[in-house]
């Protein structure tokens, strides 16, 4: 009887697209060569083990040996390898020898081959920080460590509402909205304020090794970003659009100004997406003007949004109605007192005038109480006068500042230098289009602050933890890449593509992309590989979007 070839079946799902796009942009090739090893296995494997890791079940690095037990090593990693080799002993190595050499200096060289691998746009450079909580106590990173290049995991303001948990934080710099082409960890004490200081101190750098001139590019960050020092250090040489605080004095003034002059110029909705009637699209209105800050003279768009109006509108409602209660006890409290003189009576009044709050007339009165002698009233009905008190009759009306407050509550306002006029002047619209891009780099703080991520974080190591932010930065990298190249071709083409329940869409996700390949499965019969089934019409389209071919899953390196 023959031999029979080995049957092998593997559940691949989106992973080999993963891996043809680490190839496109040289994950492997370049770590190799930054970090060079002598170890059995090279350390842009071990990397691109762990990305493929993160972008599937997210396991805890000492269990990435089990999970390629049940993998095609050679299919997913371009060459067969012994999961063995995966053992914690050997990836803590690998991210000591990246960290000695500098993880995010590696990121910055394969986010650099990414964009010139895909034409991507960099005139908008997005920026912001988030704060990643860790369980444990790390000891010996919480701000004692001698080395100024470690960073400290300790207490810090938790943007996670987590002030009982030590945490480090993560700023990224991303382009084309969420992108990133740049990060980092930080103390997780470390000022927002100051993190944009260092920030805009090297980005000219970073441009110019990317051959992009200071004025071809904005810098887009929140409001952290304004205060005078930064704003020193930026000057007339980098454009940006950031929120003005609302600390800042000038910013009441203003809205207020927008709100008095009502001269709105209408946006109408910026949304793409579609709209539900549970989640309407909001509805925006611009006014521009001037701002000074620090001596220095700023373009200022004052902006209403509908929805932002609505939420601050229930808010304001709650504190106009604490505002109404408390003073409505204070006065039910005086309006039962009586006083044996008007003046008296006066002073009391004045003290509720003197206590109420901007929202809220008490128009006060003194009224008279008579208090008879006892007994009966005379035949003709009158009776004997003993003495006359008085008392305050209040009645609460809303004053000019509610209407005012409301009409204010849907603004905010965005600082910039970049010029209004000539081949490269922006509109108010295009500033506030911009600025919405922002939203962009939070959607990846979402990724990156992922539950299963994050309890990925156990590393007693702080340098290690370091590295772990460079592998959750390329596999978003290589998330956001996919989702880019398919609403590329959605766009160009003008075709749309398979959404969520039968439905097509022009704004496809890399999620939506990972739910149609949740159960593909490919089948080693010997050297041979083949599909379980084959691809459904969804999948080939998504495939097509990205440039790829079936090959990809049942070739290595196809």
């Amino acid at each position: 009887m023959e031999n029979q070839p080995d049957i092998d079946g593997f559940t691949v799902q989106h992973l080999p697209i993963v891996t043809a796009y680490a190839q496109k942009i040289g994950v492997v090739e370049i770590i190799n060569t930054l970090v060079p090893t002598q170890m059995e296995i090279d350390a842009g494997t071990i990397i691109l083990g762990m990305v493929l890791d993160t972008l599937t079940g997210r396991n805890p690095l000492y269990r990435l040996n089990k999970y390629f037990e049940h993998q095609d090593t050679q299919l997913l990693l371009g060459k067969k390898v012994d999961p063995t080799k995966f053992s914690d002993h050997t990836v803590g190595r690998v991210l000591d020898r990246i960290h000695n050499y500098g993880a995010m200096k590696v990121f910055s060289q394969i986010s650099l081959q990414a964009l010139k691998q895909f034409n991507i746009d960099r005139s908008h450079l997005s920026f912001d920080t988030t704060s990643v909580s860790v369980h444990g106590d790390y000891p010996m990173y919480s701000g004692k460590s001698n080395s100024s290049d470690t960073m400290n995991i300790v207490h810090g303001h938790s943007k996670d509402h987590r002030p009982d948990l030590k945490q480090f934080l993560v700023k990224m710099l991303c382009v084309d909205r969420t992108i990133p082409v740049f990060g980092q960890t930080e103390d997780g004490n470390a000022s927002d304020k100051v993190i944009n200081n260092k920030v805009l101190s090297s980005i000219s750098k970073y441009m110019a090794e990317n051959r992009i001139k200071k004025e071809g590019f904005i810098y887009i960050a929140d409001s952290a970003m304004v205060t005078q020092k930064n704003l020193e250090k930026i000057g007339d040489e980098i454009q940006f659009i950031s929120r003005l605080p609302a600390n800042y004095k000038e910013c009441s003034r203003l809205i207020r100004s927008a709100v008095e002059k009502d001269e709105w110029i209408e946006l109408g909705k910026l949304s793409v997406t579609m709209e539900t009637t549970k989640r309407p699209a909001a509805v925006y209105k611009v006014w521009e003007t001037k701002a000074v800050l620090h001596n220095k003279t700023y373009r200022a768009v004052v902006v209403h949004s509908s929805a932002h109006d609505k939420r601050r509108q229930n808010r304001i409602e709650r504190e106009l109605k604490k505002a109404h209660t408390e003073l409505s006890k204070k006065i039910k409290e005086i309006s039962k007192q009586e006083f044996f003189c008007r003046a008296d009576a006066m002073k009391a009044a004045e003290r509720i005038q003197k206590d109420r709050p901007v929202f809220y007339n008490p128009e006060t009165q003194i009224v008279e109480i008579p208090k008879y002698r006892r007994g009966r009233p005379k035949k003709d009905g009158s009776r004997t006068l003993e003495k006359m008190m008085y008392g305050v009759s209040t009645n609460i009306v809303e004053t000019g500042a509610v209407e005012e407050f409301k009409k204010e509550a849907g603004c905010f306002v965005l600082l910039s230098n970049v010029p209004i006029n000539g081949q490269k002047g922006y509109s108010s619209y295009d500033i506030l289009r911009t600025y919405k891009d922002q939203y962009g780099i939070e959607q990846n703080f979402g990724f990156i602050k992922n539950t299963p991520i994050v309890n990925c974080i156990f590393l007693k190591k702080a340098e290690r933890i370091e590295v772990l932010g460079l592998v959750l930065l390329l596999s978003l990298l290589i998330w956001r890449l996919i989702e880019y190249n398919m609403r590329r071709y959605a766009k160009d083409n003008k075709r749309d593509l398979p959404g969520w329940v039968k439905r097509r869409t022009y704004k496809p996700t890399t999620f939506m992309l990972m739910a149609s390949f949740q159960y593909l499965m490919i089948l080693k019969i010997g050297k041979h590989r083949r599909l379980n089934r084959p691809l459904t019409q969804n999948q080939r389209e998504y495939l097509r979007a990205l440039g790829l071919n079936e090959q990809i899953f049942t070739k290595p390196g196809g």
